[in-house]
This record gives structure tokens, C-alpha cells and sequence, in this order.
């Protein structure tokens, strides 16, 4: 008797399919988008922090520095929304490296997913952080005085120009919290990066009143450039050059910090 052996077919592969990184990063941004929505609270350092900037400053500062609260308003508040958003970012990190202790990434990699699909969609997902800190300082400062001098377009140009630098410069935030083993050492790192950049500019007083070492860093300051722009575009002058600076910085920062965020990602995970 001739005994047949059959071989156990292995299972065919199953075929994938187009575009999955991406669908993969958008569900998993939706995610991030609900589990903010469900806590608003999360929102705080992007809502009420950015007024409290604002009236400190006005007020205690309008008068010595512009002579006029009102113009003094004028010239502040694009520069602390490019603050503001920066700030944003930093929370990128903060709450990646705090899904990453309480085990949550563990059960992305049982998933059928792309290893770094769950990293871009934290950072999609935050995304909502930025255009909220933009409406709720635009319509604070409404409220105190603050008028746009050029158009409706250009100042939608000047929110969208920060929210795409901050976005790009959150890639560096992230990487922090892949490197980092606390929240706290993330926050540590990322506010000192975030002062010099942001309080090494015009933001609160003109950079002509500045010490030589200082406006020397301020020309190469890549936060200042993003101000100037979005200063520009709101109350009117040269944009160009700011403009085109703050494309090549946004360009530099995401093709350096996200491959080395993926990359330090995946060795942690």
C-alpha cells in the first residue's frame, strides 16, 4: 500500500495593499484626535496659557517698550502665536513618551500595521492642538484690541505658515521622547531648546534694542524668521524673505528630526 503524505500548504501572502502606511497613520490619528477631544483639559497650555502671555506682557510691557498697549498688541500677538503653537509641539513628545510607559505602543506592534504608523499618527493627531491655539489667541486678542492690517488670505497665510514650522520642528520634540525615559525629562529638554529660540527674537522688544551678541543670533534664528513672517503677512511689510526662510527651515527639520524619530522609535519598540 502506497501511502500518500500531502504537504501543508502554507497560507498565500496576503497581498498588500496600496497606501497602507497611510491609512494606517490617519486611523491611528483619528485616535489621538478623539482621546484629546475626550480630555479637554489636555488643551489648557494651548488656550489660557497664550492669554496669559498676552496680558502680561501688554500691560506690563506695552507702555516702556512701544508707549501704546494698542500697538504694543499689535506687533506681540503674531509673535506669541508662533510661541504658542512651538509650545504645541512640545506635548507631542511629552504624551508619546507617556503612551510608551503605560505599554500602549506594545499593542500597536501586535497589529498588522507599519511600525511607524503609530508615531505619525500621534503627531496627525496633535495637529488639532495648533488650530486651536491659533482661534482661541486670534479671538482673545480680538477682543483686547488686536485688528489684522493686510487680509483675510494672508493672515490665513500666516496661521498656516506657523502651524506647518511648528509641525515640522515637533518631529525634534518627538525624537526627545523617544530618547527620553520620563515625561518629565522630555519637558526638561524641550523648554530648552524652545527659550532661546523663541525668546532670542524680536518677540518682545525690537531687535535694534538688543546687544550685538544677541541680534547676531537673532538674524540666524529660524524662530525669528517665522515671527517676521507672520508679522508681515498680518500688519503688512516684507514677506518674501521670511517666507522663503521659514519653508527651507520647515524642509530642514522634517527630513533631519523624523527619520531619527522613526528610527529611535523603533529601537525602543
Amino acid at each position: 500500500m502506497t501511502l500518500t503524505v500531502e504537504r501543508a500548504q502554507a497560507p498565500a501572502p496576503t497581498q498588500a495593499r496600496p497606501f497602507g502606511l497611510v491609512r494606517h497613520s490617519l486611523a491611528l490619528g483619528r485616535r489621538s484626535l478623539t482621546k484629546t477631544l475626550r480630555t479637554p483639559e489636555q488643551l489648557l497650555d494651548v488656550t489660557l496659557q497664550p492669554i496669559v502671555f498676552l496680558l502680561v506682557y501688554v500691560y506690563l510691557l506695552g507702555g516702556a517698550v512701544a508707549g501704546s498697549t494698542h500697538d504694543y498688541l499689535q506687533v506681540l500677538l503674531p509673535a506669541i502665536m508662533v510661541q504658542t503653537v512651538m509650545f504645541g509641539g512640545m506635548a507631542t513628545g511629552v504624551n508619546l513618551n507617556t503612551d510608551i510607559g503605560k505599554g500602549v505602543f506594545d499593542r500597536f506592534r501586535s497589529l498588522p500595521i507599519g511600525r511607524s504608523a503609530p508615531l505619525i499618527g500621534s503627531v496627525l493627531g496633535d495637529l488639532i492642538r495648533y488650530f486651536v491655539a491659533v482661534v482661541s489667541l486670534l479671538g482673545f486678542g480680538s477682543l483686547m484690541g488686536f485688528r489684522i492690517q493686510t487680509d483675510p488670505v494672508s493672515a490665513l497665510a500666516a496661521c498656516l505658515l506657523t502651524i506647518l514650522f511648528s509641525f515640522c520642528l515637533s518631529w525634534a520634540f518627538v525624537m526627545v521622547g523617544m530618547l527620553m525615559r520620563q515625561p518629565g525629562g522630555v519637558q526638561g529638554v524641550a523648554f530648552l531648546v524652545l527659550f532661546p529660540l523663541t525668546f532670542g527674537t524680536s518677540m518682545i522688544a525690537p531687535k535694534e534694542t538688543l546687544p550685538g551678541w544677541l541680534q547676531a543670533w537673532v538674524e540666524v534664528n529660524p524662530v525669528a524668521h517665522v515671527m517676521d513672517a507672520s508679522r508681515g503677512l498680518m500688519l503688512g511689510g516684507p514677506v518674501a524673505t521670511p517666507v522663503m526662510w521659514t519653508l527651507l527651515w520647515s524642509a530642514v527639520f522634517l527630513a533631519v528630526f523624523a527619520p531619527l524619530a522613526v528610527r529611535a522609535y523603533r529601537r525602543r519598540t
